[in-house]
């Protein structure tokens, strides 16, 4: 088994202006063993890049969460990251994520089909009567799950621009001193606990109004529990899929063909966005380590109790030992059991509403411009925990 004698890589690999997988990747799965990495901050770890190892780790309750909260945990910011319910173990975890559960599963998501339906038509109204070229992030990918998930939790839409720039400063790896992330997240949390005091004395059918109840009726959570846990879906509920909208509209005008076939046939747009969800590498780096509670091996690998180890999904989601001809796109696939929304206890809550949101986003959007193209300079994110476009100018 391989061991902790070499010198650690400098993490992550992947550059922010690109949704490209780096090649370094690509060398460290054909490798024995893990591949020992150093972030900006934090101590060494282990990173994981193969597809078996990855489920074993996301799956495998010996590897926690809750452990990083006293560690000096391995991120690309100085300020420490306690991602509430993200950085629990059960029974912790899964008291808060029964919870919110039921307001994400299939069933209940897909009654929100129409109204999304609706939303992209409006949109889509909107972005042609203006004209090209225009921003498909700040037009288009945005808004839709944003409208979405404050509809959800009762959030105002008019406040989009103040949690947006929280949100984008959450996810930021730059300059933050951890005095100013402290601060970020601070006024974050004042602000969500202003309007749960606003949902105390008018409450509404909406997500907020039942967790208020669980806090106040059934005390099964902490006041600061139920406000992290409603910065954690306002934030986690529309990032990523703003994100991953104009990363898949460029995945697909880089493969023509596919995306010809898939304006043939749109019933393949649900293995589509599969197909997407497994293609496409969203983050610039793996994040949320888990530190092993006890001895064990992992991919030849002796892994110490308290080592901490990255699970690169990107990476695993191109493994060939998994997938047939990993680094082609392929709309056919079929058994497509990617690691884009993770594994284990921690598998991405809002799955069902992201496959949702993506699909109706992509498909009202091909089928409303056959000419759809890129009609300017992509203003990339930069310094952010997920990589895509700030600015996608577009013209049809």
């Amino acid at each position: 088994m391989t061991t902790a004698d070499t010198a650690p890589l400098s993490y992550p690999f992947n550059t922010a202006d690109n949704l490209s997988l780096s090649e370094v990747y690509d060398e460290a799965r054909d490798r024995p063993g893990l591949l020992r990495v150093q972030m900006a901050y934090g101590e060494p770890a282990w990173l994981v890049t193969r597809y078996a190892e990855a489920r074993f780790v996301l799956g495998d309750q010996r590897f926690s969460r809750a452990l990083g909260i006293e560690r000096d945990e391995p991120r690309q910011s100085e300020g420490s990251r306690n991602s509430g319910i993200l950085s629990m173990d059960p029974p912790e975890h899964t008291r808060l994520r029964s919870l919110v559960a039921k307001a994400f599963t299939v069933r209940q998501v897909e009654k929100l089909r129409p109204q999304v339906k609706e939303l992209t038509g409006q949109l889509l109204d909107e972005l042609e009567d203006a004209g090209p070229p225009a921003d498909l992030v700040d037009r288009y990918a945005l808004p839709i799950p944003v409208a979405v998930i404050c509809r959800m939790l009762g959030v105002p839409v008019e406040d989009r621009p103040k949690f947006r720039a929280w949100s984008d400063a959450a996810l930021s790896t730059s300059s933050l001193t951890a005095e100013e992330f402290d601060t970020n997240r601070e006024e974050l949390r004042a602000y969500m606990g202003q309007l749960i005091d606003e949902h105390r004395r008018h409450p509404q059918d909406d997500l907020m109004t039942a967790l208020i109840d669980a806090r106040d009726a059934g005390d099964r959570l902490s006041e600061l529990e139920l406000v992290d846990l409603c910065v954690g879906i306002l934030v986690a509920g529309h990032e990523t899929t703003a994100t991953q909208i104009p990363n898949f509209v460029l995945t697909l005008l880089d493969h023509p063909e596919e995306l010809a076939r898939l304006r043939e046939r749109p019933e393949l747009m649900a293995g589509a966005v599969e197909e997407l969800l497994r293609f496409v590498p969203l983050g610039s780096g793996a994040g949320q380590p888990r530190y092993a509670t006890e001895d064990i091996e992992v991919g030849g690998t002796l892994v110490r109790a308290g080592t901490p180890v990255l699970v690169a999904v990107g990476a695993a989601n191109r493994d060939a030992l998994r997938f047939s001809s990993p680094g082609t796109l392929d709309f056919a696939r079929t058994g497509n059991q990617h690691l884009g929304f993770g594994h284990g206890v921690h598998h991405c809550l809002g799955a069902p509403l992201a496959r949702l949101e993506l699909q109706e986003a992509l498909g009202a959007l091909i089928a409303r411009f056959p000419g759809l193209h890129v009609a300017g300079d992509v203003q990339w994110k930069t310094e952010m925990l997920v990589r895509g476009p700030r600015v996608l100018p577009v013209g049809w």
